[in-house]
């Protein structure tokens, strides 16, 4: 047992006399490691060949050797940059807002001497948005924009493709979505057709520094098949044109032209066919007895307050304009038919009431309360017997004041005096008033007939 002591002993010495001369004749002594450490320290590694790799890239394009915060050719003449866009969709259209989203994929074409390499090849190379940080890239924005970013998911959307010659492709993919401003105009919602455009501008550079320009011409503009729920789109055109500000000069702006007419089924289903509906609805009165007080105006006040809540109800859906739009002439001619329908029957009734209040004074005391009101509407005539009253017409009256009258000539300074017609003519009308209802089936329908004639050939 002494001597396996020994041996062990012995074995532990010599272990530290070796690792002691190992770390002597070591030129970068570095302690022994557990495993853990030694697999912490293997991933250490890892990420110091990748970091490796870029610093090889960025040796290859010398990004260290320039300064890119200047632009390419500075000093020079101005910069072209090329663009062009695929509009992947059109998200949503306010009305409200006066606003639009979109998605769109944007790429810029220039030239940089400065990251010119050489290349066997001529194959290009493509990076992420991490080199993209480190050298130059056109400033361009959106005007009129309220939001705007850059898709994320499952990394920064951004391509830079740089080839052998020092040309560029610096593409914003997969997407943008931005919302814009879109001036709208209402006067003739909603039959309408909107123009919007998305504009494009260097927020640092002016003309003499910087040219954007259309890559390829009217072909720079490419779109998906885009379906909206609201609207057709019947053009979409790129331009181009100046923008001017008094503190910094004049400015290349880009623009996204695009048409969009509105579908008009949805409004027919929601608007104009329950208006129409409404309408009708208030001629019903015309057939009903100029006696049957509650059924008239139930009927009148319900269609007023029905044609009220649509009225409401459009104008809650849209912005606040100061002017009149297409949908608010119809519904309030609409609205002021319903009421005409309401205040004929008012005219109805009063001149019935009149009429029946003359003939009442002029019966005879023998007849009882009850017969005499059957005269102003309180009763139905099938409950009072009205053959036993005495039949009373202009054109008896005139009879009986012809027979019991002496008519004179006129003598010598006497002045004869002509009826007025107008009053004539309101005299017969309260005289007949069921009379009105009998031209009211024929007018009312007619005018509104005439009035969507002229409205739909105007708008539509």
């Amino acid at each position: 047992q002494c001597i396996k002591v020994g041996c062990s002993l012995f074995i532990f010495i010599w272990s530290e006399m070796m690792m002691k001369l190992l770390l002597v004749l070591s030129p970068h002594p570095r302690p022994l490691l557990p495993p853990v450490c030694r697999r912490v320290d293997l991933k250490m590694k890892k990420l110091d060949s990748t970091k490796s790799l870029l610093i090889k890239s960025e040796q290859l394009l010398r990004i260290e050797d320039h300064d890119f915060a200047m632009r390419p050719g500075f000093g020079g003449s101005a910069l072209p940059v090329g663009v062009d866009v695929q509009v992947e969709s059109i998200d949503s259209i306010s009305e409200v807002n006066m606003d639009f989203t979109m998605t769109l994929y944007l790429r810029h074409y220039w030239q940089d001497d400065r990251l010119a390499f050489p290349s066997s090849s001529n194959k290009s190379r493509t990076f992420d948005a991490r080199l993209v940080k480190k050298i130059w890239v056109p400033d361009v924005f959106f005007v009129h924009s309220k939001r705007s970013f850059i898709h994320d998911t499952t990394m920064e959307n951004i391509m830079l493709r740089v080839y052998p010659d020092g040309n560029i492709l610096y593409s914003l993919c997969f997407r943008i979505t931005v919302t814009a401003l879109c001036s709208m105009d209402f006067s003739s919602f909603p039959l309408d057709t909107q123009n919007c455009s998305l504009e494009l501008e260097s927020y640092a550079y002016n003309e003499n520094d910087l040219m954007l320009y259309w890559k390829n011409g009217n072909d720079s503009l490419r779109t998906d098949e885009i379906v909206l729920s609201q609207f057709f789109i019947e053009d979409f055109q790129p331009s181009f044109g100046l923008a001017f500000y008094s503190s910094t000069g004049w400015y290349n702006r880009l623009y996204i032209n695009f048409i969009l007419r509105r579908h008009i089924f949805f409004f027919m289903l929601q608007t104009y066919f329950p208006t129409m509906l409404m309408v009708m609805l208030s001629w019903v009165s015309f057939w009903i007895d100029r006696r049957a007080v509650p059924a008239r105006v139930s009927l009148g006040i319900t269609t007023v307050l029905t044609m009220s809540t649509i009225i409401t109800g459009v104008s809650a859906s849209m912005p606040q304009v100061s002017y009149v739009k297409a949908v608010d002439i119809y519904l309030w001619a609409s609205f002021l038919f319903v009421f005409l329908s309401v205040i004929e029957y008012a005219a109805v009734n009063y001149f019935t009431t009149v009429e029946e209040m003359k003939k009442l004074k002029r019966m005879p005391t023998s007849y009882n309360a009850a017969e005499a009101m059957a005269f102003d509407g309180c009763f139905h005539d099938n409950e009072i017997d009205l053959a036993s009253l005495p039949a009373s017409t202009p054109n008896t009256e005139r009879n009986i004041q012809s027979r019991n009258s002496t008519v004179s000539a006129p003598t010598e300074g006497t002045r004869l005096h002509r009826k007025h017609p107008l009053k004539r003519n309101l005299s017969f009308i309260m005289s007949n008033s069921y009379m009105i209802d009998s031209y009211s089936r024929v007018l009312f329908p007619l005018a509104y007939l005439l009035f969507n004639i002229i409205y739909w050939s105007m708008y539509a």
